[in-house]
């Protein structure tokens, strides 16, 4: 792969007879360093000496004598402290260090440092000056460095780089080897020339070099990203014709490469083969054939195909049913998850805390109660412990089913449990509450938290004004904006928007207004939700004219309205049914650069629609894609449209529209932004 789009400098050896000519001076280690044995190192302090014009004389006289008691860890330290930096001076890090001896040099951890700094602020190339200020340490580009480089190259997409770096290796003093090969073919299947990394493994043998585990392990890897299984089959076999065993990783990227081929059965039978062949299945193994079935054969045909598999197999490492319940859960399929808890439960087998998290949340959106309930009891029962937000969810979910004495059943559990033990874990806890309607509950609560010692803060009591607004409960939420103040809070914009909500679902309008205009003296600026408060009000008592006058003013304040902010306007027009009102007001929408959601394009297509006005109506479809509107139910955008034509004898036409609705996907960029904002008119 070329260097596409960059401009390659000279590689680096135009000048060795000069580089040859010099015979630089070999430094000599201070063995006395300026700092104290007892100072700790600071990495930070020798990256930023790297920068120095004499970097090298003077880690020597701060870090030289302290860097063998401080080890390989803390050059890993220098180098991602350095990142920031120019990558040359990481590899001026990684020369110095190397002095000290070849464990610093062939350390994983500081190679695998020092490449990932010159991928992130690379690329590094391999210039005549780099060589030069390498040689000028007394040190040569060594082997492990050439590997690092390469490395960095294959990452960044730079393979042809890599290669024409490696045909000029003999004049860096440098002989082919089987760990430079190694490394140019993952450089080369990282970047995607899986044919070049082919062509440097077929050179190997001529260069004295024979592949190991590792050459063959990539290339199996690349011809299986690339749909190539039976080709990696074919290496595999070529593999132990050398006498080379495959590993783990050799049959786990067989299954992954089977899965992607559409073909799980051959990705089980790979398992069959590891077992004969005496290899035992990693964590990542059963990962990626649960992950991999699940996106070849769909949820539930995977779901029959492994619960088969696993009913078959001697009992299998936890991750196998951890990542089947993972995948089931993401899936929604809570009836499925069950049966894989029993199983488990049947073979000795716990969830932990974090798997059972998982579970619970896809649980609390499909099982009954009482199936609910009874998972949940049952891991406690077994010693699980679910969790502060796995509490939070089963409380939501049992409150949303008016099922408030199980709810509180679990809030004591939590109390027990001793997860309650701050002010904002009791907020969370109140806000479930509140937001069911259980405003009393939660004043208990908020008296059960002062009894342990927690005061309630801002957050508290915005919750509890919010909650009595959302009843309408002036007076109490006004009760507790005196309770907020007398404790030194000040109201704030959330505490400003529950009082002017609860004024409008009160009817008191003008009191609502009162509030509104008194924000300014206590300094809080109204925002977009405010004034949608607002402007929902008016709409809701016909006074549909206020409420665009409303929304001229808050463009005027400069506040973005948002599509909450037209909903309102649009529907009450619709249900007067002026619908050339209504969309006036889409169009100034769009011209404002505000996306429509699902719900302004769906009342004012079926008001169009009603009217018979199909063409009309189209227009407003295809104006939410080009703005950017995502549709999620394609169903209710559409109907009204093609029961509409269907109506009107256009049968091809609303045949043309069904057939669009379930093919396409309405998602589409959004148009620019205006920078004149027109003033909206009824």
């Amino acid at each position: 792969m070329a260097m596409a789009g960059r401009r390659r400098p000279d590689l680096l050896l135009r000048c060795r007879a000069n580089l040859s000519a010099r015979n630089p001076p070999r430094s000599n280690l201070s063995t006395n360093s300026g700092r104290s044995p007892s100072e700790p190192a600071d990495p930070a302090r020798a990256a930023s000496i790297l920068a120095e014009k004499d970097w090298f004389a003077r880690l020597n006289s701060e870090f030289a004598a302290a860097l063998p008691r401080l080890g390989p860890r803390f050059v890993v330290r220098v180098l991602h402290a350095a990142v920031p930096l120019e990558p040359r001076l990481c590899v001026r890090l990684y020369v110095w260090a190397s002095r000290f001896g070849t464990h610093f040099a062939r350390d994983a951890s500081v190679r695998r440092a020092l490449e990932d700094a010159l991928w992130r602020r690379g690329p590094l190339v391999l210039s005549a000056a780099l060589v030069a200020e390498v040689r000028g340490c007394g040190c040569e580009v060594s082997e492990e460095l050439l590997c690092s480089m390469i490395a960095s190259w294959g990452r960044l997409g730079l393979a042809q780089y890599a290669h024409e770096v490696f045909v000029q290796m003999p004049r860096l003093g440098l002989r082919p080897s089987t760990a430079v090969y190694n490394a140019l073919i993952a450089a080369s299947v990282r970047a995607g020339a899986v044919d070049t990394a082919y062509l440097r493994f077929q050179q190997m043998p001529a260069d004295g070099c024979q592949p190991d585990c590792f050459t063959y392990n990539t290339l199996v890897h690349g011809v299986c990203r690339s749909g190539i299984v039976d080709e990696a089959l074919r290496l595999v076999r070529q593999m132990e014709g050398v006498g080379i065993k495959p590993n783990v990783f050799t049959y786990t990227m067989l299954v992954d490469g089977f899965c992607n081929a559409g073909r799980p059965e051959d990705a089980l039978h790979v398992f069959n083969t590891m077992k004969d062949k005496g290899v035992s299945p990693n964590e990542a193994s059963y990962r990626t054939l649960v992950h991999g079935a699940f996106r070849c054969l769909g949820s539930h045909k995977a779901y029959e195909m492994l619960s088969e598999w696993i009913g078959r197999q001697p009992p299998l490492h936890p991750s196998a049913w951890h990542t089947m319940l993972y995948c089931l859960s993401k899936n929604g399929m809570a009836k499925e998850v069950v049966e894989v808890v029993k199983k488990m439960k049947t073979r000795g087998l716990l969830l932990d805390n974090a798997m059972f998290g998982i579970v619970v949340s896809c649980a609390v959106k499909c099982l009954e109660l009482s199936d609910l309930c009874e998972l949940v009891d049952d891991f406690v029962k077994k010693g699980g412990n679910p969790g502060f937000h796995v509490y939070i969810m089963i409380i939501k979910s049992l409150l949303d089913c008016r099922s408030s004495s199980k709810a509180n059943h679990y809030l004591e559990r939590m109390v027990l449990d001793g997860l309650l033990s701050s002010v904002a874990s009791y907020n969370m806890v109140i806000d479930c509450f509140v937001k069911e309607g259980a405003v009393d509950r939660a004043v208990e609560i908020i008296k059960q938290m002062r009894e342990k010692g927690f005061l309630p803060n801002l957050v508290t009591f915005n919750i509890l004004i919010s909650g009595y607004s959302k009843l309408g409960d002036v007076h109490n939420a006004k009760a507790v904006l005196k309770m907020l103040m007398e404790h030194g809070f000040m109201p704030d914009i959330i505490t400003f928007t529950s009082l002017i909500d609860g004024l409008c679902h009160a009817h008191q309008m003008d009191d609502a207004f009162d509030c509104f205009s008194e924000m300014a003296e206590w300094g809080v600026r109204p925002n977009a939700h405010t004034y949608n408060v607002l402007m929902r009000a008016l709409c809701s008592v016909g006074h549909v004219n206020k409420a665009i006058d409303l929304l001229n003013k808050m463009k005027i304040d400069g506040i973005t309205p948002d599509a909450y902010s037209f909903n309102a306007p649009i529907l009450s027009f619709c249900r007067m049914k002026k619908v050339d009102k209504a969309r006036s007001i889409f169009n100034a929408m769009l011209r404002l650069g505000v996306v429509p959601d699902g719900y302004t394009c769906n009342i004012l297509i079926k008001a169009l629609c009603d009217e018979r006005r199909v063409d009309d109506a189209k227009e407003i479809l295809a104006a939410t894609e080009s703005s950017c509107c995502t549709v999620t139910d394609h169903h209710h955008s559409y109907w009204p449209i093609v029961s509409a034509l269907t109506k009107m004898g256009r049968f091809s036409e609303a045949g043309q529209l069904m057939n669009k609705c379930h093919i396409r996907n309405v998602q589409l960029d959004c148009g620019s932004n205006r920078t004149r904002e027109p003033a909206i008119h009824a």
